[in-house]
């Protein structure tokens, strides 16, 4: 149950939603629940799913650490809607629940992880907890992972559903 009401599916549809609605179940929302509440602002409902799923599903770096990253950050927004769902798509590529608890957990020393995916969780951890922590220093070790392009693509991942999700948690 959430506090604001979400729009009715058939009143998004006709607000021209249908393509985030059905782009939304991907995320494993069969009734996207979350686009439905943005809905009550259609243009804006159109803006953040784009944004969210662009930054998720888009781009250079693999979708199932993103989704890794993604369900990490939830669960510190302690966002019980989006900790609950998951990618298809990452899941049909063969993440499992294990791999997204040690992303959760030691990943820092978890055997499963490369030095790269463990930057990257590193990353994602810091900018919420200790973004003073993102410097120089810690730029330069994730240049020699990642291409700049991908660091702003982690970057621009965290920033966005980190922020959407702490809203979804005051919507609960």
């Amino acid at each position: 149950m959430t506090l604001i009401d979400p729009v009715d599916q058939a009143k998004a549809e006709e607000q021209g939603l249908r393509s985030r609605l059905e782009s939304f179940t991907g995320l494993g929302d069969e009734s996207a629940t979350f686009i439905r509440i943005l809905a009550h602002a259609p243009g804006y409902a159109e803006a953040i799913w784009d944004a969210m799923a662009e930054a998720l599903f888009e781009g250079n770096v693999d979708h199932s650490l993103k989704e890794i990253i993604r369900i990490q950050l939830a669960a510190k927004a302690e966002d019980p809607y989006f900790s609950s769902l998951r990618s298809k798509r990452a899941i049909e590529a063969g993440l499992t629940e294990e791999r997204i608890a040690a992303g959760q957990g030691d990943f820092a020393n978890d055997p499963q992880f490369t030095d790269a995916e463990k930057w990257a969780l590193e990353y994602a951890h810091r900018m919420y907890r200790t973004p003073e922590t993102v410097d120089t220093a810690f730029y330069d070790e994730g240049k020699t992972h990642w291409s700049e392009a991908q660091i702003m693509e982690i970057g621009g991942l965290v920033a966005i559903h980190y922020g959407l999700q702490v809203f979804m948690r005051t919507l609960s």
